[in-house]
């Protein structure tokens, strides 16, 4: 299945000069979404033990939580700031177009638990290094990092010390 034909590029967007990689028609479309899902566990080594899978606000919700489902792991959202309803540890960090804040409830992994980060684009690498370093926080080992898409060109994996897997590479 060739699933670039379902990411379209919007110009512009979120402003002037960013080209963004809209997966929405991914999404949509039933077929692609299951092998996407199935893609993504399949990036992860068969002996990498995962304990539970977090998925980035917001798109990265959405795989995550089937990720989570194929390993048989939990899942842990970990979300913009203000709109976790428990006590959080917080992360501020740089996009390629802004700067925002991540969290992640206090309780939501326990030390030694095995980690699985996934979010839909690995661009410059600030939002994944802030989740690493949440994880990390709470005691947590990474296992490893994973995408949909990694647009290489912006060199976001040089910032991460952790296994890095997409399916797709621009």
């Amino acid at each position: 299945m060739n699933i670039k034909e379902l990411i379209r590029d919007i110009p512009d967007f979120p402003k002037p000069g960013i080209i963004f990689k809209d997966i929405t028609p991914l999404l949509a479309n039933s077929e692609a979404l299951v092998y996407v899902a199935d893609q993504l566990a399949e990036l992860i080594p068969t002996n990498a033990k995962v304990d539970k899978v977090i998925g980035i606000e917001a798109r990265g919700f959405i795989l995550g939580g089937m990720i989570a489902q194929r390993l048989g792991a939990g899942f842990v959202p970990v979300r913009k700031k203000g709109k976790l309803p428990s006590d959080t540890y917080s992360k501020s960090y740089g996009l390629e177009y802004g700067e925002d804040v991540l969290e992640i409830h206090q309780d939501a992994i326990k030390k030694g638990e095995r980690i699985l980060i996934h979010d839909d684009v690995l661009a410059t690498g600030g939002t994944a290094k802030a989740v690493c370093e949440l994880v990390e926080q709470l005691g947590g080992e990474i296992v490893q990092c994973n995408f949909i898409m990694e647009l290489s060109f912006l060199n976001g994996k040089d910032k991460l010390d952790y296994p890095i897997a997409s399916v797709l590479q621009y």
